[in-house]
């Protein structure tokens, strides 16, 4: 059996860099093991599993350490590649993944997209010290010195928020990722976002640590900075751009906006993805 994959770099900045994902055509004749073990042998840190329906577009996403419930820029690839697929300019979708459906959109000339979507409400809670300490000593971050109070944030699922006053702070973090992991662990955490204290014009940098799932450190993490941007709607700013994977040198930027809604902000979260090249596809006998 045969099965379409492009590897898309998403979240672009400045036509360079991107987050490696892999896009490929859902089959049921693949177990989760193999569906863990495909984005490592192209490359990739995450994969997405496509299957178009009557009423939706079904998305599934995996790391090789599971499955994951929602992957912000594995749908922003999937948009692409979708919209690809359609040959059009203007592509839109109704997609379900993880229990809830949604909207995405994505524009482009046929190898470069603008893709964003709705990730869905964002609830945010406000950890004890003792919750935020651990995570904070893992990061490497004293709690003594932190910029502002940590946040909880989930999309699916829950990760925490953490304020830095400046880049060069951010840029110097070493996590233990043993230490972060336990930490993320005990409190049913994804991992941690560490963010820049953002621009009045709401350009901020941010790294994501989220080793219990096999990613130490995320090129780009579209789900994280739309729960940012849901706790910074609270402080004045309705649109944000976050540049992260510069400590990988693979330079991503993703954007975010925020309007009211009647259950708080409702955000829209995506960026730029371009698909250079299809991946060869593989045989299974």
């Amino acid at each position: 059996m045969r099965t379409e994959m492009m590897l898309v770099h998403v979240c672009q900045r400045a036509g360079q860099g991107g987050s490696p994902t892999v896009v490929a055509d859902e089959m049921t004749s693949l177990s989760d093991a193999e569906r863990c073990a495909l984005p490592g042998v192209v490359g990739a840190s995450h994969g997405v599993f496509v299957r178009p329906g009557r009423a939706a577009v079904s998305l599934r996403f995996f790391t090789a350490a599971g499955e994951l419930p929602a992957c912000g820029h594995g749908t922003v690839a999937a948009l692409a590649v979708l919209a690809h697929r359609a040959q059009i300019q203007e592509y839109e979708a109704v997609l379900r993944s993880g229990g809830r459906t949604f909207r995405g959109r994505a524009t482009g000339d046929g190898t470069r997209y603008e893709a964003f979507f709705d990730p869905g409400p964002v609830e945010l809670s406000t950890p004890t010290m003792a919750e935020s300490e651990p995570v904070l000593t893992a990061v490497g971050i004293d709690p003594a010195e932190t910029c502002a109070p940590c946040r909880i944030a989930s999309v699916g699922r829950p990760r925490m928020l953490v304020q830095v006053p400046d880049r060069a702070i951010l840029r110097g973090l070493a996590p233990d990722m043993t230490l972060l992991r336990d930490a993320c662990d005990q409190l049913g955490l994804l991992g941690c976002y560490v963010y820049s204290t953002p621009t009045p014009d709401g350009r901020a940098a941010a790294r994501m640590f989220a080793p219990g799932i096999g990613v130490p450190e995320d090129i780009a993490n579209a789900n994280s900075t739309a729960c940012l941007a849901a706790h910074l709607a609270d402080h004045g700013f309705s649109a944000l751009e976050v540049d992260m994977g510069d400590s990988l040198d693979q330079p991503s930027t993703i954007t975010a906006t925020t309007r009211p809604g009647p259950r708080g902000p409702v955000v829209r979260v995506g960026g730029t993805a371009t698909i250079p090249r299809p991946v060869e596809p593989r045989s299974r006998n």
